[in-house]
């Protein structure tokens, strides 16, 4: 069988749905491992249990050919916000250099622990960030750079190895993945520490995310959040027990085994499909969208190097009612800052941009 009919197969969401960078429908897959991890454990949780911690440790596997990383770098927590909050507990002192846009999600982590030792936040207040950029905020009391691998509201992508390479091996380099992995190809190997939750791009559903600590800078994180999950042998001997090597030294407690199969799952497809294959339909139906914006009259905000999200907007026309007819014409997508967020997939029917175009449109009225 094709491999990208196999992939697009697995989708059945609706054709007008343009909205991932708020949510991706899981595939039949995804759905399939949940019902059957969730039936199972009614009926038989002791053989469901031994089941899913198999499917742990395949999409552990799986993981670490998407992130480019040994298996124990990286772990399962609950959420890309768990993982940042980890990494901004496991940082002592100092300063974390975090862009003014950034998604509240990488913000509040550092906000948070500024007062209980670690790193203070200060802001980068020129946009979109770049090599450039960072450089001129660098000084000895920056550890750390946080920034979002995909910017949620413009899609501007952050050139990661750049970025890591002005940091330098002694600053780290935290990304927030959530709106580009398993939608466009990343500098994954620059991330020294990297969070995923699994409910956007990768279309696993809720309940589980990647948590990726490189070995070369383990000892420079401590285990802040880090709970019995993360520590060697934790019955029967005096706390604290010493912290696993690798990513799990900064789990707070298991993680829920079924939506860690369903990641398991989704990462499966994304890499049978091929990262690239799904980057490169996701930018053609983008494209071809935004063509159509343009035909019927639209501004469009898109950055040099889109990743699945741009924006658009019609000139003199309140934002709000745009948005009101885009969804009475089956199309989904999302209102921010009086722009309309356009984020589609590779599994957006082609016709979507004609129902796009009609529903920009002006209406002529007609007079008898």
């Amino acid at each position: 069988m094709n491999v990208q009919f196999a992939y697009l197969s697995q989708f059945q969401e609706p054709a007008g749905y343009l909205d991932f960078a708020r949510i991706g429908p899981p595939s039949l897959a995804v759905a399939r491992t949940v019902a059957q991890a969730t039936e199972s454990l009614a009926r038989d949780p002791s053989t469901a249990l031994t089941r899913l911690e198999l499917q742990a440790s395949g999409a552990r596997a799986a993981a670490a050919r998407l992130l480019s990383c040994a298996p124990h770098e990286v772990a399962f927590v609950s959420s890309t916000s768990h993982a940042l909050f980890a990494a901004a507990a496991g940082l002592d002192g100092g300063v974390v250099l975090v862009p003014r846009g950034e998604f509240p999600a990488n913000v509040y982590p550092w906000l948070r622990f500024q007062e209980r030792g670690g790193p203070r936040p200060r802001w980068i207040d020129s946009g979109a960030i770049t090599a450039d950029v960072l450089r001129e905020h660098l000084d000895d009391d920056v550890k750390a750079l946080a920034v979002s691998a995909v910017d949620a509201t413009t899609g501007y992508r952050a050139p990661l190895g750049a970025l890591k390479e002005v940091l330098g091996k002694d600053r780290l380099l935290v990304v927030d993945a959530v709106q580009g992995l398993g939608a466009v190809p990343l500098e994954v190997a620059a991330a020294d520490v990297l969070a995923c939750g699994g409910q956007k791009w990768l279309r696993a559903g809720w309940g589980a995310a990647l948590m990726l600590v490189r070995d070369r800078v383990a000892d420079r994180l401590a285990p802040g959040l880090g709970g019995w999950s993360g520590v060697r042998a934790p019955f029967g001997v005096r706390h604290p027990a010493p912290p696993l090597a690798g990513a799990a030294a900064h789990t707070a407690t298991n993680p829920d085994l079924t939506a860690v199969a369903a990641l398991g799952a989704a990462m499966d497809l994304v890499l049978s499909a091929g990262e690239t294959n799904i980057a490169r339909q996701i930018a053609r139906t983008l494209a071809s969208l935004l063509d159509a914006a343009r035909a019927a009259g639209a501004e469009v905000l898109v950055p040099g190097e889109p990743a699945g999200i741009a924006r658009v907007r019609l000139p003199g026309r309140d934002p709000v009612s745009t948005h009101a007819a885009l969804g009475a014409a089956g199309l989904t997508t999302t209102l921010r800052g009086g722009w309309i967020r356009l984020s589609p997939h590779a599994t957006t029917p082609v016709d979507t941009a004609d129902r796009l175009r009609a529903a920009l449109t002006p209406r002529r009225e007609t007079h008898t």
